[in-house]
């Protein structure tokens, strides 16, 4: 009995009455209608309560904040969704526009040559190993394409067929010295031939050899296909004339050319698979 009296637990519970005797001698000095014990407990527990408010104040703040953040993340989910919907509709849109600007100058060539007959293509590969820009249209031999079949867009020359599968086929274009293109200046009628090296190739450019040394075509000619041999049809812009020089090696004069078309851009041409005399 003596240990009893002398642990720790005896002193709380001695704690515990004189706290509970304190708040019964102030209830009733100050006459208040609350019991004691309820008074004592109140001291006890007001400041666990005052916590757990705070903390549930908290909680409820968070989760509206949570709800507003979800709130946020599904307007920015429906945005992204309502922008790609327009990146896709502006594709379609520009790819629209191309292929219109395409046919209107394609018209042009069609009303002046009744009797050819053309299929139109897209290009869907360049051979980055190439570096005379070659191209890969999106028709072939299903399509009635044939190796050597001239390829323009609108009435500017490309190049030509060089290889063909079922459903594509490989162009040469006007900056592969493996063209010879029969052609003419248009203000002088100066006759020759359309080909390049790879020095002027890789400067975008071609060249119209054998002209005489005393040449009057000067910058700003236009140079066009002349239709000698068969190949190409008559009157195909190939280039206009940037510079005029004498070669080194014979008496004979060439103009350097500037192609008529940007061949890097070009994503639709058409490949005239026929033609003949108007």
């Amino acid at each position: 009995m003596l240990l009893f009296f002398k642990s720790s637990k005896f002193r709380l519970l001695l704690c515990l009455l004189i706290a509970l005797a304190l708040g019964v001698l102030t209830a009733a000095v100050t006459h208040d209608s609350t019991t004691p014990l309820s008074n004592a407990v109140s001291v006890v527990f007001t400041p666990l309560q005052s916590v757990s408010s705070f903390l549930q104040g908290k909680l409820d703040g968070f989760g509206s904040h949570f709800r507003s953040a979800g709130a946020y993340l599904e307007r920015i989910e429906s945005l992204e969704s309502q922008v790609e919907e327009y990146q896709v509709q502006l594709v379609d849109y520009e790819n629209a526009l191309r292929k219109l600007e395409s046919y209107e100058a394609f018209l042009e060539i069609k009303e002046e040559n009744t009797n050819f007959t053309f299929t139109a293509a897209s290009v869907i590969a360049r051979d980055g190993a190439d570096v005379y820009n070659s191209i890969v249209i999106n028709k072939g031999s299903a399509d009635g394409i044939e190796v050597g079949m001239p390829v323009i867009c609108g009435n500017y020359l490309v190049g030509s067929v060089r290889q063909v599968s079922v459903s594509s086929s490989v162009v040469d274009t006007v900056l592969n010295p493996s063209l010879q293109i029969s052609a003419y200046e248009i203000r002088t009628g100066e006759e020759g031939f359309v080909t390049t090296d790879t020095a002027l190739s890789l400067d975008g450019k071609c060249k119209l050899i054998r002209l005489n040394d005393d040449t009057a075509i000067g910058s700003g000619g236009i140079v066009c296909t002349s239709g000698i041999g068969g190949s190409y049809p008559r009157d195909l812009i190939i280039g206009t004339v940037r510079s005029v020089h004498n070669e080194a090696a014979d008496i004979t004069a060439y103009a350097v050319l500037e192609p008529g078309i940007g061949i890097a851009n070009i994503l639709e041409v058409f490949v005239i698979t026929s033609f003949g005399t108007n």
